[in-house]
């Protein structure tokens, strides 16, 4: 472990003493629409009863299945079931010894025992070392510090799914045209995307023509909208991209597999596509704004037959679609321009909490290890 102050210790959870009691079975009949949380093995409540065998302030630590090892903290009543649980006691606080926990996250995870079903037990919990300060003043100034920075991430997740909901019934009433803009009240039109549009593809590129790493990604099904994992030349690229088709700046890539319709806005940087696989709406005719495009594609389901499955999005598919839109442009224009701000409002936010989530990390690890010390 790292160096720590003179007056704390390098101990394990069963000195401090701490006692993990196991969770009790619940039976399928006791689970009834109650407002109590059942605590099992995943990460979240797994269903709800009508009592409970904790209360107060309790760690939780799943027992089993996929996340077993995963540490969380509950405040009030809980029926703990697949899980392990500490409780409260006047020799520590227990938010401390939460985030602690949280702290060794990863190594809690590699306490997993079993195959196909992986459990974590008591006795191995115990057996968890930490970096500990038996002042308990200290203690609570540590974990409330922290639990400044958990109560700002969680105000923010509040405010945008708040945001996300407004954004969303936004788009359910400009993108039908249930709400009208004002100085807008021209007509709307329903045309097949067919009647506007050709698809588009990139050029084939054949595995050997890739490399692990690289200038120009190569955006396959897998990793449409994530990190590249395959690479093509930039000489190659000059080529396919002068030769055939390719998208220009705002056009929406569509996913005909796996995740099936999904959205990515194409922004000009130097990148390539998995022909079939990735395909957009290209046309001459300039009645169709790219960006109220983007929101069509994004929100309106592809009309499938009911009852049957759609495994892939085949150009009859998608050139059969109806689409539903004002025939001045400028209204598209500022229909678009409105849901584009909520969605950077959206986005601004979630980028603020992914840097408190930094900070708060920063901070874990410089006051639990005593490197900065409160008191």
């Amino acid at each position: 472990m790292s160096d720590y102050p003179k007056d704390w210790e390098e101990v394990k959870l069963v000195d401090i003493p701490i006692q993990i009691k196991k969770g009790d079975l619940i039976t399928k009949k006791e689970i009834a629409n109650g407002k109590i949380p059942v605590i099992a093995g995943g990460k979240s409540p797994a269903y709800y009863c009508n009592r409970y065998n904790r209360e107060g302030t309790t760690i939780t630590v799943s027992a089993s299945g996929a996340n077993a090892g995963y540490v969380n903290l509950f405040y009030g009543q809980i029926f703990a079931s697949d899980c392990s649980t500490i409780e409260e006691d006047r020799s520590y606080c227990i938010e401390y010894i939460y985030y602690l926990m949280a702290k060794e996250q990863e190594n809690i995870y590699k306490l997993q025992t079993g195959g196909a079903q992986p459990h974590v037990h008591p006795k191995d919990i115990k057996k968890l070392e930490i970096i500990y300060s038996r002042n308990i003043e200290e203690q609570k100034s540590i974990a409330e510090t922290l639990m400044t920075f958990d109560r700002h991430i969680e105000n923010l997740e509040k405010l945008i799914e708040k945001k996300k909901m407004i954004r969303d019934g936004a788009v359910e009433d400009l993108m039908t045209g249930k709400t009208r803009l004002d100085g807008f009240d021209g007509e709307w039109e329903k045309l097949l995307l067919g009647d506007i549009f050709k698809i588009n593809m990139c050029k084939r590129v054949f595995s050997y023509q890739t490399v692990k790493n690289g200038k120009i990604p190569f955006f396959k099904i897998g990793t449409f909208g994530k990190k590249a994992d395959a690479y093509i030349s930039e000489e190659l690229f000059n080529q396919y991209k002068h030769l055939y088709p390719y998208p220009s700046k705002g056009d929406s890539l569509i996913s005909a597999s796996g995740s099936i319709g999904k959205i990515v806005v194409y922004n000009g940087e130097n990148s390539y596509y998995q022909d079939s696989n990735i395909v957009w709406l290209k046309t001459n005719l300039n009645i169709v704004d790219k960006s109220f495009l983007y929101f069509y594609l994004r929100t309106f389901p592809w009309k499938i037959t009911e009852g049957t499955t759609i495994k892939r999005l085949y150009n009859n598919i998608i050139l059969e679609t109806e689409i539903n839109l004002p025939t001045d442009i400028k209204e598209q224009q500022a229909i678009a321009s409105i849901l584009t701000s909520m969605d950077e409002e959206i986005e601004n936010l979630e980028k603020e909490k992914a840097k408190i989530e930094k900070i708060k990390a920063g901070a874990m690890d410089d006051l639990l290890t005593g490197r900065v010390r409160l008191i």
